[in-house]
C-alpha cells in the first residue's frame, strides 16, 4: 500500500501531501477489508470506484482536520469529546461522498478527474456548514 500511495501521491514534505498518502493507504485498507482477495494491480470497476470513493472521504476529512482540528479540539471539553467529534466528522464524510457516488452511478455519468474535483470540493463545503458549530 505504501508503494501505491508514494506513486499516487509522491512525498513533498507538506502536510497536505502527506494527509493525502494518509487518505490513499486508508482507502486501499478498507478496499482490502471490503474485498480481501482483490489485487490492487488489476482492481475490478466496482473495486476501483470503491477506492476512489473512500479516497475522497478520506481525504476530504484529512483537509478538514487539518483546516480546524486545532480549533475542534480547542473548544471541545476534553480529548475525548473532540475526537468523538472528527469521528462523526468523518463518518459524515464517508457517507455524504458515498451517497454522491451512488447518485452519479445512477445518473450513469462519466467519473472524470474534474467531475471527482467537484464532488470532493462540494462535500468540504457542505461539511464546513454541517459542522459550523465545532469551529465557532
Amino acid at each position: 500500500m505504501d508503494a501505491v500511495a508514494e506513486a499516487v501521491r509522491p512525498t513533498d514534505g507538506t502536510l497536505d501531501a502527506e494527509a493525502g498518502r494518509e487518505a490513499v493507504r486508508d482507502a486501499l485498507s478498507e478496499l482490502l477489508g471490503r474485498f480481501p482477495d482483490a489485487d490492487l494491480l488489476s482492481l475490478s470497476e466496482g473495486q476501483r470506484v470503491f477506492a476512489v470513493e473512500r479516497y475522497i472521504a478520506f481525504d476530504v476529512y484529512n483537509l478538514f482536520r487539518l483546516d480546524v482540528g486545532k480549533t475542534i479540539h480547542d473548544k471541545a471539553l476534553n480529548a475525548t469529546e473532540a475526537l468523538s467529534r472528527l469521528r462523526e466528522v468523518k463518518d459524515y464524510l464517508v457517507e455524504s461522498v458515498s451517497s454522491r457516488f451512488r447518485a452519479l452511478r445512477g445518473a450513469r455519468e462519466q467519473l472524470t478527474g474534474r467531475r471527482v474535483a467537484e464532488l470532493a470540493t462540494r462535500a468540504l463545503q457542505e461539511t464546513f456548514e454541517v459542522f459550523e458549530a465545532y469551529v465557532t
